[in-house]
């Protein structure tokens, strides 16, 4: 059974009435396709440090304070004080939020007009520099499909790591768990991939592994270094497969790394082979399956090169 991800949410993300305004920005993909594939953990600093709903709206000042639109009161301390989540794979936080926003968040002078769009929300900040490798976005960049079939990739790998650290393991688990994650990490980070390689093979350093393996899933899957990863998976089937069937192969992999066919064609295929039984280190491969299929990722084409 696949492991579930524990991901942060912006409470009001999965309709929860906690907006300074009394209202909700339920985010319809995260309520009803992600949602019943990972464990929420909802939260909204903006309640947790005692602001009503519906409440005066905030901002943040030129000088990174946050305060309430009329200035008369400052909540920079109490939002500094909030405890920071623990054991989480991934965060969606509420984009254009001076509390959870995570980029060009407008910063406000004393006479009340926007000095710039470069902030980044008190919470969110927090965040980001107590856990600089965890998978985070916003809700605006989730419609981006390339981006969401990213951060979906990411944080159920990260879910995957935790829970096999997270209970009796040996180096030679660890060694599994990297050999299966062979393709996937190809696809991100070759350099990482052996780095990690080594310090599994050297015995699992297990801060050593997670920062090599987190960073490395951090790290963009170019169409270039896609298609080397599923040039790979041939070179491993490839002579066991007939003529037609490499052609075919060959041709479905070429044409992912020009950016005319979606990454879902030629993984449709070695999943097909690997079905069989004839491939059981392919079957095992988590580029194969790296999120639920019902996630319908993977099926936009990417821009070629890289």
């Amino acid at each position: 059974m696949e492991v579930r991800p524990r991901v942060g949410v912006s409470s009001c993300l999965l309709g929860e009435e906690v907006r300074f305004n009394g209202g909700h920005k339920r985010y319809r993909f995260l309520t009803d396709e992600l949602g019943p594939h990972v464990d929420w953990v909802p939260y909204c600093p903006e309640v947790s440090i005692g602001l009503g709903t519906p409440r005066e709206p905030i901002r943040l000042t030129a000088d990174g304070r946050l305060v309430n639109r009329s200035g008369t009161a400052d909540h920079t301390a109490a939002m500094a004080g909030l405890p920071l989540p623990a054991g989480l794979d991934g965060y969606v936080f509420k984009a254009k939020s001076p509390s959870c926003g995570i980029r060009a968040i407008p910063r406000y002078g004393e006479d009340g007009l926007a000095t710039g769009h470069d902030g980044r929300g008190l919470y969110a900040g927090r965040v980001l520099t107590a856990f600089p490798l965890l998978a985070v976005e916003d809700e605006g960049r989730l419609n981006d499909a390339a981006l969401r079939e990213a951060f979906c990739e990411r944080i159920f790998a990260a879910a995957r790591l935790r829970s096999l650290l997270s209970g009796p393991w040996s180096a030679g688990d660890l060694a599994a768990f990297h050999a299966r994650h062979k393709l996937q990490l190809l696809a991100h980070d070759p350099a990482r991939y052996r780095a990690a390689g080594r310090v599994a093979a050297a015995g699992g350093a297990e801060a050593a592994y997670r920062d090599l393996f987190l960073a490395a899933m951090a790290t963009r899957a170019t169409p270039g270094r896609t298609a080397n990863a599923l040039q790979h998976a041939y070179s491993r089937i490839g002579r066991q497969l007939d003529r037609p069937r490499r052609l075919d192969l060959v041709a479905r992999i070429e044409a992912c790394r020009r950016g005319e066919e979606p990454l879902s064609v030629p993984i449709a295929l070695l999943a097909h082979y690997a079905s069989g039984g004839d491939f059981p280190w392919l079957a095992e491969q988590t580029f194969l399956r790296p999120f639920p299929a019902a996630l319908r990722l993977r099926h936009a084409v990417s821009v070629g090169g890289g």
